[in-house]
C-alpha cells in the first residue's frame, strides 16, 4: 500500500469496512471495529503479480479541518516481516461541501 492507495470505508454501529485499490494493490478489504476515537481492523489484499498479503491495524481516530479525519496507524503484517506506522487522511471530492 502507499500513496496511491484509496480507502472506501464504510460504518454500521460498531462495525467498519472498507474495500481498496491502487499502486500495487490490486483489490483489497478491510473489517473490523470501532469502539469510541480506535479502530481495530485486519486488511486482505491481491497485490501485483498475483501475490496476497495480510496485516492487522490499530488506528485513532483524529479530526481534523473542516470536519475531515485523519487515522493514526499502527499495523504489523501477518504475510510478512514487516511493522510501521502510517497516516490516512480523508479525501473529498473537489467542490465537495465541508458541512456535514
Amino acid at each position: 500500500m502507499g500513496v496511491s492507495t484509496r480507502f472506501d470505508y464504510h460504518q454500521e454501529a460498531d462495525e467498519i469496512w472498507a474495500e481498496y485499490s491502487g499502486g500495487e494493490v490490486g483489490r483489497g478489504y478491510l473489517v473490523g471495529t470501532r469502539a469510541g476515537d480506535r479502530l481495530s481492523s485486519r486488511y486482505v489484499h491481491l497485490g501485483e503479480g498475483g501475490t496476497t498479503a495480510t496485516d492487522r491495524c490499530e488506528s485513532k481516530i483524529v479530526v481534523i479541518d473542516a470536519g475531515r479525519v485523519r487515522f493514526e496507524e499502527s499495523w504489523a503484517w501477518e504475510s510478512r516481516p514487516e511493522t510501521g506506522k502510517s497516516i490516512v487522511v480523508e479525501l473529498r471530492p473537489e467542490g465537495a461541501s465541508d458541512e456535514r
